[in-house]
């Protein structure tokens, strides 16, 4: 019997149902794979430092270890640990390859953040890369945010914006970064933008110097879930693991005019096109909180949203 030289019958009926097909497929590839390239890559452009050359210890010595430059810190039922830079800054690029811990690590913190806590004292800023502890078989969040003239307690009007990585942060390291300049705050993992947060006022951007500071806590009262799970120390130490450290910015004592280090391509005074298409697929795909999309919140407190 001679092969038909037309399509069957059903054939028209199909086309939608493999569009719709190849489309499902082409996003599970995309998600599989990670973003689409940022195509500017900031940290490749700044030189890592040793951790003695930018930081010290800031308490739990006995919880810190630094082998050839890798620096290793941990929480048990003693204390927690944390580092601080040695200078303050008014603007820079500031940045880690960090590696989490896996398992049971509901409760724990490990951060790198911008503050001013110790110069102002219940009235100061904070831009924060914040990872909170799971339990197994769920995902880490990454949490950023931003507060200017807080304290820390039920006053401070936290910016909080959360995140699933789209890779096991547990794995390998990964770099993470903040750029704070005078017109913006970028939020960065793996050079690929993922948060812009710009200044739209003096009240809503934090312009007083920062140190820098990396730290290892006990958080249960809050950390995951809402503080639904708590750090169980059956299943200590909790460690956090940092190296290729940048920090490349304008301290307290640079002259005024220095000049932070840029996130995007030259002739961009912010992110490219091609930046903000990586950074809107990583929010469309693996944002899971926006503190401006919460009715919870009271938007007379975050006039930026």
């Amino acid at each position: 019997m001679p092969l038909s030289s037309s399509p069957p019958s059903n054939f028209f009926h199909m086309v939608p149902i493999l569009c719709l097909l190849i489309l499902s497929l082409t996003i599970f590839s995309s998600n599989a794979q990670g973003p689409p390239s940022p195509g500017y890559y900031p940290n490749s452009k700044i030189s890592p430092i040793s951790f003695s050359q930018g930081f010290r210890n800031l308490w739990g010595p006995q919880h810190q270890k630094l082998d050839q430059n890798s620096l290793t810190i941990w929480l048990d039922s003693n204390t927690g640990s944390g580092f601080k830079s040695l200078h303050s800054y008014k603007s820079g690029y500031f940045g880690a390859d960090i590696k989490l811990q896996p398992g049971y690590t509901a409760g724990v913190i490990t951060s790198l953040y911008l503050s001013n806590n110790q110069d102002f004292p219940g009235n100061h800023d904070e831009v924060d890369i914040e990872f909170l502890g799971t339990t197994p078989g769920k995902p880490y969040v990454l949490q950023t945010n931003v507060y200017i003239k807080g304290s820390g307690d039920r006053n401070v009007i936290g910016r909080e914006m959360q995140f699933h990585l789209w890779f096991d942060p547990t794995q390998d390291f990964h770099n993470y970064a903040i750029l704070w300049k005078a017109s913006e705050i970028i939020f960065l993992v793996d050079d690929v933008p993922i948060r812009r947060y710009p200044r739209k006022s003096d009240a809503t951007y934090p312009s007083r110097p920062m140190y820098v500071y990396g730290s290892i806590w006990d958080a249960s009262s809050w950390a995951t879930e809402d503080g639904k799970y708590k750090a169980d120390y059956r299943y200590q130490p909790f460690v956090g693991r940092y190296k290729n450290f940048k920090l490349q910015g304008c301290t307290t004592q640079s002259p005024s005019s220095c000049q932070s280090p840029s996130g995007s391509p030259s002739g961009y005074s912010s992110l490219s096109p091609q930046q903000y298409m990586a950074m809107q697929w990583v929010q469309n795909n693996h944002m899971v909180y926006n503190y401006c999309h919460d009715p919870r919140r009271d938007h007379n407190l975050i006039p930026e949203c």
